[in-house]
């Protein structure tokens, strides 16, 4: 059953977009990546989550472009029980498509501004998403010597890597790892970043090709630098 506001069209470009990504989800997976869309798209008129109001446009460059980052990711962590927070979530890019597309994955999806952590907890209810939560708080608030360390700490267009790395640095557990998704190749953010973090190392920049969008895209890995033994 095709969730509501969605077409066979919505759903055979989503589907084909899986098969150019090499994702296999299934057909509830599918379902609720649309009803999500959907959902994002009628709480915008009011909560103003994305500037995005059309709903072809929200399938590149919200659902597609948070996939891409799905194969990525899980040849990062493998098969492991992993914890991950999204900073700066808005509504929910990538963290809610994380948590359909990666059940194993438990997601927390942080905003600063609590009518959007509200819907991250709407779309939770309503998806049935139980390895999803949102939360109203200031990422430099969250700890990870206080039990709220996560294996990973992502971002999507959220701030410049620099400032990323700095307000999130407590968030991130023992052996954790950045992942910020960016436009093009952002040379001038590394050199920033080199400068100011010098205790973290960019371990991989790794180019993030999105179906149906012509535009440049990566994803930045970084992890605090490893201490040489004495």
């Amino acid at each position: 059953m095709n969730a509501p506001g969605t077409g066979s069209a919505d759903r055979q470009r989503l589907t084909d977009g899986l098969q150019t990504l090499g994702l296999s989800l299934t057909d509830a997976q599918v379902d609720a990546l649309l009803a999500y869309r959907d959902l994002l798209l009628k709480w915008n008129k009011v909560y103003n989550l994305t500037a995005v109001r059309d709903p072809a446009e929200a399938m590149t460059h919200h659902l597609l472009d948070s996939l891409a980052v799905i194969g990525p990711l899980l040849r990062q962590v493998g098969d492991r029980p992993v914890q991950l927070l999204d900073v700066g979530s808005g509504g929910g890019l990538p963290g809610v498509v994380i948590a359909i597309a990666c059940p194993g994955i438990d997601v927390t999806c942080v905003d600063t501004v609590a009518k959007k952590a509200a819907f991250i907890q709407q779309v939770a209810a309503s998806l049935k998403l139980p390895n999803l939560r949102g939360l109203h708080a200031r990422v430099e608030s969250l700890n990870a010597r206080a039990g709220q360390g996560f294996d990973v700490v992502c971002s999507r267009a959220f701030a410049s890597l620099a400032d990323f790395v700095n307000w999130s640095q407590g968030a991130v557990a023992d052996g954790g790892i950045w992942m910020a998704m960016k436009g093009k190749h952002p040379a001038d953010e590394l050199d920033t970043l080199r400068q100011q973090e010098p205790g973290v190392e960019v371990f991989h920049v790794e180019p993030l090709h999105v179906p149906g969008l012509d535009a440049e895209r990566c994803v930045v890995w970084m992890r605090l630098a490893r201490v040489a033994a004495a």
